[in-house]
């Protein structure tokens, strides 16, 4: 089984990039992130053996919480950077307490053997994937026209552990952040 942990977007945020995404598509022939699977990953787990499911969810229930998280969407950039793109993403302002939960997560599941992450954490929203090389000046001249981004502010109460299979994703524990 193919795992990650993850904060979920609500449904007007989620409405915010769609109507971007709807925008500038049209410019790029790019791997575009279906709006319906995004959300702010705050581990990526990987491959995991289905036997210790339990284990998994045990060790993230033990997480200790920094609290709900007031997050904002905003802004835009590309990874690793704009002359050589291979991420087009959405910026996330609540970084320290997003850390603080990701160090945490890391934590607990690097004592049920999960790899530490060779990257620092770095949260965003994929909003597109540059897998090959293809013009992207149409999409620059978009971006470069638009007033700045803002996509909304929420506070998230739970994260989630989740199954990834084939572009799918699927619930399969909720955790409080309390």
């Amino acid at each position: 089984m193919r795992l990650f942990v993850a904060i979920d977007l609500p449904e007007d945020v989620r409405d915010h990039v769609k109507t971007l995404l709807d925008r500038l598509r049209p410019t790029a022939k790019i791997t575009w992130s279906p709006v319906e699977n995004m959300h702010i990953t705050t581990k990526f787990i990987g491959e995991w053996p289905q036997e210790r499911l339990e284990e998994m969810q045990a060790a993230i229930q033990g997480v200790d919480s920094p609290g709900p998280i007031e997050i904002s969407i905003r802004g835009l950039g590309w990874f690793p950077n704009a002359r050589h793109p291979r991420v087009f993403w959405a910026g996330i302002d609540a970084e320290r307490e997003l850390a603080l939960l990701a160090d945490a997560t890391e934590a607990a599941v690097g004592k049920i053997g999960v790899p530490k992450e060779d990257r620092k954490f770095s949260p965003h929203l994929t909003l597109a994937r540059i897998r090959e090389k293809v013009p992207l000046d149409a999409l620059m001249r978009a971006i470069d026209a638009l007033p700045p981004v803002e996509f909304g502010t929420f506070r998230a109460a739970s994260y989630y552990l989740y199954l990834s299979r084939g572009g799918k994703y699927t619930r399969l524990a909720e955790f409080a952040l309390a």
